[in-house]
């Protein structure tokens, strides 16, 4: 049974739609949701928080906040970053910089690393529990068909040895633990719209839609699972 639940990224397109999802289908679970703004007024089994990214105390007190009377059951990561105001995803190697690189991966793997340092302790040891972060189809090498789009890429190939790394140490405290990548497939969203215009017919999800095939994907994992990357159908993403 869910009782506990941490959703970091809530305010975000697919983190508010995980939110929402899951307050709806764990009624009687507690929902603590952190985003960076200021929090939201809480509501029915939801209660929101602010969150400093940059902080790693800010991280370490907001684990603390999601345990103080029972430990977890879920975790989700639902941040990251594609483009910035000024920054853009790479076409070349003339593109490269040392700055966007560092932005990239600030957000998409160091910020989960340290999030998964800091939450995975507050997880149950003694039933099946969950640590979902949100990677990317484009973080797989053996998958890169086009090239491109360098620092996100590699950032998110760097997130998933993260989730390989963390799955193997948690085991070690709970076999029943799944520590697994979602891909979310093209979501709706700021991070998507400058390249929705070469998205098939039926591939552009809404938030919602995204967020409740991860659920359902989430429900079928099994610890076999733990340290892999799934996609929003329930396919495996290779390495």
């Amino acid at each position: 049974m869910i009782n506990n639940i941490a959703i970091i990224g809530s305010s975000g397109a697919i983190g508010s739609a995980f939110t929402k999802q899951l307050s709806i289908m764990y009624p009687g679970a507690k929902i603590h949701a952190f985003s960076r703004g200021k929090p939201k007024v809480s509501d029915l089994n939801i209660k929101y928080y602010s969150i400093d990214y940059n902080d790693e105390n800010s991280i370490k007190e907001s684990a603390l906040i999601t345990s103080n009377e029972i430990l977890l059951d879920m975790i989700i990561i639902a941040t990251g970053v594609l483009h910035y105001d000024q920054v853009k995803p790479e076409k070349g190697l003339r593109d490269l910089s040392a700055k966007n690189f560092q932005l990239i991966f600030e957000a998409n793997t160091i910020l989960p690393a340290l999030i998964a340092k800091h939450f995975i302790p507050k997880l149950n040891r003694d039933k099946r529990v969950v640590f979902a972060a949100l990677s990317a189809r484009v973080g797989s090498i053996s998958d890169n068909q086009l090239g491109g789009w360098y620092a996100y890429r590699a950032s998110k190939s760097a997130l998933n040895m993260i989730i390989k790394n963390t799955a193997i140490e948690f085991a070690r405290r709970n076999k029943q633990a799944i520590i697994v990548g979602l891909h979310p497939g093209t979501v709706d969203s700021d991070l998507s719209k400058p390249f929705q215009g070469n998205v098939a017919d039926g591939k552009l999800f809404t938030p919602d839609l995204s967020a409740q095939k991860m659920i359902s994907v989430l429900k079928h994992l099994t610890p076999i699972s733990s340290g892999k990357c799934y996609a929003w159908d329930g396919q495996e993403i290779e390495p």
